[in-house]
């Protein structure tokens, strides 16, 4: 989630490659999302916790809908149960547990996000480990393996009924992703890798909206600078995802500022898709940036973080449960996915 700077990326921005003008196109009125990441779900119920409103045990997911919430986003490790993954033996957040978690989503008639990691661990600013798997692969055989894997992901969630709505190819993908191939340096390869992974997206179902998620949501000149790089080598993409916390990425004026001169500058809409402090206040500078390109929001872990709206043995903070009560009818949040 750490969003750390490169000195020669501003070095180029300040001598001229800064923000072009892509001016959007208009349309009719957003889907307004009031989303969660709570992929922590699955291992949390493992070890025993119970979600509780009121003294009463309900399902997580119930929980989150009840109280407003429209739309789930879960990431995807490649593999995570490897001894170096994120969950040594156990597999959390890989397909067998995504596959079952999306049945949930759309059962309960929820939006559902995949954020693919590409890695078989945390993927951020400031690491984009490549899967061990796909180590020492010439630049060919990666991108092989990119397309065949993330196709698979989705042609078995497509085989279940349960496609994703929006697609991330990469999570905070500001630096790069695969590295050291596709670090943010080789911006070129950077390209080709993300229109490989983003083409296997488009072949699964074209209606899937992908989203380049990056991690600046107070900065402005880095967020144009690496839109601008991807847009001038043809990486075609239809949402831009924004990570926002105010330790790593400045002030809510800073975030505010930033995305209002995206969304004049970009056709693609915008989602804060992780953020968790100021839960009112960024979902009031999202649902208010102009031309309608504010789409929403993605807390990042609510069940179980920093400021979560439970507490680790999983009683609900009606307070910060009542801030989603109080923005879904403020800001007229559809009950259920509002792509569908």
């Amino acid at each position: 989630m750490r969003s750390y700077q490169f000195v020669w990326l501003m070095g180029m921005y300040l001598m001229g490659m800064g923000c072009s003008t892509h001016q959007p196109s208009f349309a009719q009125p957003s889907p307004r999302i009031l989303g969660a990441d709570i992929s922590f779900l699955p291992q949390l119920e493992d070890e025993g916790v119970h979600f509780q409103v009121d003294g009463q045990t309900e399902d997580a997911i119930t929980i989150l809908h009840q109280h407003g919430f429209n739309f789930i986003r879960l990431r995807i490790f490649v593999h995570p149960e490897a001894d170096s993954g994120y969950s040594p033996g156990k597999g959390y957040c890989d397909l067998s547990h995504t596959l079952a978690m999306a049945r949930r989503i759309k059962a309960a008639g929820m939006g559902f996000l995949l954020d693919f990691h590409y890695s078989d661990t945390w993927a951020d600013p400031s690491k984009q480990y490549i899967p061990e798997a796909w180590k020492n692969l010439s630049l060919s055989l990666l991108e092989d393996s990119l397309y065949a894997y993330t196709r698979m992901v989705l042609l078995a969630l497509k085989n279940q009924g349960t496609l994703p709505d929006i697609v991330q190819t990469g999570n905070e993908i500001n630096h790069g992703i695969l590295w050291p191939v596709g670090n943010i340096e080789h911006t070129d390869t950077l390209a080709e890798l993300l229109k490989t992974a983003i083409a296997a997206v488009k072949s699964v179902d074209p209606h899937i909206l992908v989203m380049l998620h990056i991690a600046d949501g107070g900065q402005n000149a880095e967020s144009c600078w690496f839109l601008d790089a991807m847009l001038q080598r043809q990486v075609s993409f239809d949402l831009i995802g924004q990570s926002y916390y105010p330790q790593w990425h400045g002030t809510l004026t800073d975030l505010q500022n930033n995305l209002t001169d995206l969304a004049g500058r970009y056709s693609q809409p915008i989602i804060v898709v992780e953020y968790t402090y100021h839960k009112k206040e960024v979902n009031d500078i999202v649902f208010h940036l102009p031309h309608q390109k504010g789409w929403g929001s993605f807390i990042w872990e609510p069940l179980n973080t920093w400021e979560a709206i439970f507490d680790r043995q999983g009683v609900a903070n009606d307070s910060l449960l009542h801030i989603y009560d109080s923005l879904s009818a403020q800001y007229q949040i559809p009950r259920n996915d509002p792509l569908q």
